[in-house]
């Protein structure tokens, strides 16, 4: 990696690519925008055109939702691009390699998790046609859980962009040279520039084409590494004897980094956290005419992402059939698991031309994909749930257009200055990661038990979401600092460096007592995501039934899932057919 440099012909490939998917977020940004102008849709949406949410404007609706009118295929391919990120490319191969194919129980979840966010959560934003998934829970609750679930969402956001414009800025930066301010300057602005000019549509149709190259960039790799496999029989040998087919790992203790029920369990709770209430996807949901529609481009999502992981996944495998005699860690050719899949595609596929450029330019639209997601979803935040939301102000065509597009500049900015934080703070990426996981498990918990539990009222899920947050951090950041101390010991599966050319030796792990270490840091990281889930369900139903529980008779059954509909009494379903007649006789409420 350090003597390799990009070609002629990688920065071919790398350019045109990257730049074609520039030229399509500016010409449904602004060039077809110009040429169509702002169409006017019929909604034609199951839900009563009594819950139907706007922005004031034709042109605004077009521009924040699309005027609800956009197709199943630009939105499964948005989808996916959202789920799979750059971390997804860099990191899955490297958990194959490091500890099994166990992981590869994800496909499993990614359809569970499918048929949940289709069935329990989505009928209930589209029967209510929110355009922010968080104007939900002030219908359901109070206008106080709705900001501070938007705030938690947007400082997520703020600690999570960093990372979308460092990881191929670094990636181009040991392939390249080339200077990596300069790198993530570009991918923002670049970024910012599409995203303030078009939009959702924008922002969408960008999305395909990123897609397409993430797939070709990683189906390519894959194919050409497994032709260059002469003796199949040996690779299947070698993946047995090096420990790495795992599926059948049943063990029943939690603190087993992958097992059936860890993989399967927690990654169930992680993607419906991910797929079902956060506001990048639930915003994509809602661009959608129809129910029937938004449940499609769900089966989209599971199915391209169930397939771009199983690649992954094999990619892992045939990572370490190359280096099974010789750890590149272990080697000092890479400095951390990160390198593993660029040094792969360098040192064996470095000499088909235009190759590494493409793999590069993959997790350039990985980052390109997630990052512009990220800054239309968040503008959207910003103006409905703080602006119209928190602060009730009304604003018209003009102001809601600077607040929404000052926030994608605003947010531009910080994620190219909270890029030099990388660099200085050490321990930061696992820092923010584990904010991550505790806000995405505790604001699933709130949102599940609006849904689910009738009598959950304001306070019980108050309560429920800070002992969620509480606890999660506490397993969370436990973990971590034991880990650091040294208190626990490494899971990783048997390397080799029998056949590198050079001295090298694989080192020793030093044994430690994990009996010692306190149980819940010593919890796979899988479960944090449930725990976090359940303890919002089960403390916010406890809590609510102790201080006042809601009236069931007085919900309106738009509010809770279908799947528990038949629970309800009727008069849930009476209020809302009133409230509807009374919208159609007041025709100034439109």
């Amino acid at each position: 990696m350090d003597t390799y440099r990009f070609g002629t012909v990688d920065y071919a490939v790398f350019l045109g690519v990257t730049i074609l998917s520039i030229a399509i977020g500016l010409y449904f940004g602004f060039i077809r925008k110009s040429r169509n102008g702002p169409k006017t849709t019929t909604p034609t949406n199951e839900a009563p055109e009594r819950r139907h949410q706007n922005f004031g404007s034709k042109k605004m609706n077009d521009y924040m939702m699309g005027s609800r009118n956009l197709r199943v295929f630009p939105v499964g391919m948005s989808l996916i691009a959202s789920c799979i990120s750059a971390v997804a490319i860099i990191g899955t191969p490297s958990e194959i390699y490091n500890y099994g194919t166990q992981y590869c129980f994800i496909v499993i979840a990614l359809v569970l998790q499918g048929l949940a966010v289709s069935y329990i959560y989505l009928p209930v934003f589209s029967a209510l046609q929110v355009t922010s998934s968080y104007e939900y829970l002030e219908m359901r609750f109070h206008s106080a859980i709705r900001s501070i679930v938007s705030i938690i969402f947007i400082l997520d956001v703020v600690l999570y962009l960093p990372f979308l414009a460092y990881l191929p800025a670094l990636a181009l930066n040991q392939v390249s040279g080339m200077n990596m301010y300069l790198i993530e300057a570009f991918i923002i602005v670049i970024c910012v520039i599409y995203t303030v000019l078009g939009g959702l549509k924008a922002v969408v149709h960008t999305d395909i084409w990123q897609v397409v190259i993430m797939f070709a960039s990683v189906l390519t790799i894959v194919v050409l590494a497994t032709c260059y496999i002469d003796d199949q029989a040996d690779f299947l040998e070698g993946l047995v004897r090096g420990g790495r087919l795992i599926f059948s790992e049943t063990n029943p203790s939690p603190f087993a980094r992958h097992t059936v029920w860890s993989v399967v369990i927690g990654n169930t709770f992680y993607w419906t956290s991910l797929n079902a209430v956060h506001q990048t996807v639930v915003h994509r949901y809602m661009s959608l005419p129809t129910l029937k529609m938004a449940r499609a481009s769900i089966a989209f999502l599971v199915v391209g992402a169930a397939f771009f992981i199983s690649l992954l996944c094999y990619l892992g495998l045939l990572i370490f059939h190359a280096y099974r005699d010789c750890d590149p860690l272990s080697a000092g050719l890479i400095m951390n698991d990160d390198q593993l899949v660029p040094l792969f595609v360098v040192n064996s596929l470095g000499h088909v031309y235009g190759m590494p450029g493409l793999f590069i330019a993959g997790i350039f639209g990985a980052s390109l994909s997630s990052l512009s997601v990220y800054l239309n979803s968040t503008s959207l935040v910003i103006l409905q749930d703080l602006v119209r939301g928190c602060f009730k102000m009304e604003l018209g065509e003009w102001a809601s257009t600077i607040v929404v597009k000052g926030s994608i500049v605003v947010l531009g900015l910080l994620a190219f200055a909270m890029v030099f934080v990388l660099e200085k703070v050490s321990g930061v990426l696992s820092i923010s990661v584990s904010l991550a996981a505790i806000a995405a498990s505790s604001t699933f918990g709130i949102f599940t038990v609006g849904m689910l539990v009738p009598w959950a009222n304001t306070v019980g899920t108050a309560v429920g979401g800070i002992a969620s947050v509480l606890l999660t951090g506490w397993i969370s950041f436990g973990s971590q600092f034991a880990a650091a101390s040294g208190q626990l010991g490494s899971q990783r599966l048997p390397v080799s460096v029998e056949g590198c050319l050079a001295n090298a030796s694989v080192a020793e792990n030093a044994w430690v007592a994990e009996e010692e270490v306190f149980p819940l840091y010593r919890l796979s990281y899988h479960w944090i995501s449930p725990i976090g889930v359940l303890t919002v369900v089960v403390v916010g139903s406890l809590v609510s039934l102790v201080t006042k529980p809601t009236d069931i008779k007085s919900l309106d059954s738009d509010l809770i899932t279908p799947v528990i509909h038949r629970f309800l009494p009727k008069e849930c379903f009476e209020q809302g057919n009133a409230e509807e007649n009374s919208v159609k006789d007041n025709p100034l409420l439109f």
